[in-house]
């Protein structure tokens, strides 16, 4: 296969990408709802290669959503830690004005990013009701494959 090439990034590009994520942060959270709402879901779907976070009303209805990538990371910084916590505290931006305030979250996935994306929302002014973890897990699965014979 040969070796991998990795590619190291100057400080000035290095320092443009957060200038870009900056940027983008605010600009999304700028963007916002008219209506005013007190209780929610927020639903972190943490993968192994993004974070996306979607904010609900009790219905069901998508308020805001947001992912690391749509933020401007990109490749695999996409499923940091860090990038969960910003794009959890872009959405609390966004939702500053209109709410929900009052939330349960849901938490999916196996991605690095479910703790630091939960820790941000409670830092900020969101009242977490309850958290739960809704990753799907067999409960036995699928029918296993027939033994090898030599």
């Amino acid at each position: 296969m040969g070796k991998k090439k990795v590619i190291q990034k100057t400080k000035e590009q290095l320092i443009e990408e957060s200038e870009k994520v900056q940027e983008t942060t605010e600009r999304k959270a700028s963007q916002g709802g008219k209506h005013k709402i007190e209780r929610g879901r927020i639903y972190i779907n943490a993968s192994y290669n993004n974070t996306i976070i979607t904010v609900t009303n009790e219905v069901g209805n998508v308020v805001a959503w947001m992912s690391s990538g749509s933020i401007g990371f990109s490749g695999p910084k996409k499923a940091t830690p860090f990038a969960a916590s910003k794009v959890a505290e872009a959405i609390s931006a966004k939702l500053e004005k209109t709410g929900p305030f009052n939330v349960d979250v849901f938490i999916c996935g196996v991605g690095k990013g479910r703790d630091s994306a939960v820790r941000t929302f409670a830092a900020k002014k969101f009242n977490i009701l309850s958290i739960k973890d809704v990753t799907p897990i067999p409960h036995n699965g699928p029918r296993a494959p027939k033994v090898r014979r030599v």
